[in-house]
């Protein structure tokens, strides 16, 4: 089909896991492609051509309607787990407003990605509120697609992560007995291709279509198939009326999955996911790869550095936006710490030291841990989030507790913090040439204090900021020394993944 005459496709959650894989599958494809984001700026950095960028809010329909415009199918690949407790309500909301939306727009098809289990009295919560989704969006009479599927495993899945994760870290697998439970685990490239050939397939409209890997496992198996593909010896120890908090907890504290979204998955265990019709099968030319296989693909995309999106981009939209950024500065009662430092380098070098690595914090490594434990005991995000890929940062992406804000090659890096606390904080660097092959490296600390609370959270700690935030200016003018005269960078910003491979 000629490109002018190809019909626009919308996708939302586009800065999302599966979104963000999906809309380059769709320019290869030679589609018109329409992203919906909270904020624009999300996109930069993705390398993305030729698209059509909207702001908006499914939780929010008067946003949605230009977002429609034209739209000739829409996806709706949305999920508010990570937003914490009451995500269901926000779920079956969003949903609501996208069908009604889609069908004052004229869209003509939308297609959703939800999940796999019989639906009866003993259904989790969790694949409730995900087949309760598709049946919002059905209720405004726009033909539906609803891929239901179980376990993703990819590079960055919550899924795979948390498999990943638990299984590297502990010696001693402790479960209940939710272990013996079968599912039919999916490989990403393989939802990817469901998601992006449905569009020629006119008999996968208003369809509900389970979608499945290769091989049905227990959890079990599926833990000690890891542990085997990656050489190394586990053991499960399955303790009897282990709760679903205590698991939670557990994951918590040994993986970078949060408990909000932890608690959810692990009560999903207790159904089995496994696909029970064969539409997919019938409909499509595609035969979904083996969890190994999968497992084996994720692990060579880790090692090689090129995760495309993680389980942690579904937090890019939350908090402040980078367009409010100048109004935030400018706002009365902001905090500024600026030292500045002179070094001899070129700027590509020096940028690169600045965002490169991930094998800790190059000053007080152990005060950031400190902060980091303090911060995922009071329900906060820790240090635990890994890097995205530790050769390359771009907007959106978590440094523990920290998100990417700004990103501008060889000028400038902001990172938002994301810690639990009642006030707002920023740390920025700046770069800026100077004669004689100087550089002035800037580094900026922004505190927007909340109240006296606030305002004695920072005094009570200016004295250990000053320190450490001066150490780390010193120790990156070092490494930029270093990084000249031809020495190894050492790897900083970001907790050390688990396993990661030599490949």
């Amino acid at each position: 089909m000629d490109n002018c005459r190809k019909p626009i496709i919308l996708v939302s959650g586009a800065t999302g896991y599966v979104g963000g894989r999906l809309v380059p599958i769709l320019l290869e494809r030679n589609y018109k492609v329409r992203c919906l984001v909270r904020d624009p700026s999300i996109i930069e950095g993705r390398g993305w051509s030729n698209i059509e960028i909207v702001a908006g809010d499914v939780l929010k329909y008067g946003t949605l309607l230009l977002a429609m415009k034209d739209v000739s199918v829409a996806y709706y690949l949305v999920h508010s787990m990570a937003g914490g407790e009451g995500f269901q309500k926000r779920d079956l909301t969003s949903a609501r407003n996208f069908g009604k939306a889609a069908r004052e727009a004229g869209v003509k098809r939308i297609i959703y990605l939800g999940g796999l289990g019989e639906n009866n009295e003993q259904l989790s919560e969790h694949l409730k509120s995900r087949q309760q989704t598709g049946n919002c969006l059905r209720e405004w009479g726009i033909p539906v697609t609803e891929f239901r599927a179980a376990q993703i495993i990819g590079s960055g899945s919550a899924s795979f992560e948390l498999i990943r994760n638990t299984v590297e870290r502990v010696p001693v697998l402790v479960t209940s007995k939710l272990i013996g439970t079968r599912a039919q685990p999916i490989a990403i490239r393989d939802v990817l291709s469901y998601l992006a050939d449905c569009l020629e397939i006119p008999e996968t409209e208003s369809a509900i279509i389970e979608i499945g890997g290769s091989e049905i496992l227990t959890y079990r198996e599926m833990m000690l198939k890891y542990a085997e593909i990656r050489g190394i010896k586990r053991k499960v120890l399955e303790v009897p009326f282990m709760s679903t908090n205590i698991s939670a907890f557990l994951v918590d504290l040994v993986t970078p999955i949060p408990a909000n979204i932890a608690r959810p998955l692990i009560e999903g265990l207790k159904n089995e996911v496994v696909v029970k019709d064969d539409s997919a099968k019938r409909l499509f030319d595609i035969a979904p790869i083996s969890y190994e296989q999968a497992v084996r693909f994720a692990l060579e995309r880790i090692g090689k550095g090129q995760v495309l999106t993680t389980w942690q981009d579904a937090y890019s939209s939350f908090g402040g936006k980078v367009s409010e950024w100048v109004k935030l500065t400018n706002i009365e009662g902001m905090i500024k710490e600026t030292r500045q430092i002179k070094v001899f380098s070129d700027i590509t070098t020096a940028f690169k030291v600045i965002t490169c690595g991930n094998e800790g914090w190059l000053f007080a490594n152990y005060l950031w841990h400190v902060r980091g434990f303090i911060d995922r005991i009071s329900g906060g995000v820790g240090l635990k989030r890994a890097r995205r890929c530790p050769t390359n940062l771009r907007v959106g992406d978590t440094l523990g507790f920290w998100r990417v804000e700004d990103l501008k090659t060889n000028c400038l890096l902001r990172l938002r913090s994301e810690m639990r606390m009642v006030s707002r904080a920023w740390l920025q660097f700046e770069i800026k040439e100077l004669e004689d092959k100087k550089l002035l490296i800037t580094q900026t600390a922004f505190f927007e204090p909340k109240g006296l609370t606030g305002l004695m959270y920072w005094y009570f700690l200016y004295p250990m900021h000053k320190v450490v935030l001066k150490g780390m200016l010193n120790a990156l003018a070092e490494q930029i020394l270093q990084s000249n005269t031809g020495k190894e960078i050492k790897n900083h910003m970001s907790c050390k993944l688990p396993g990661d491979m030599d490949e």
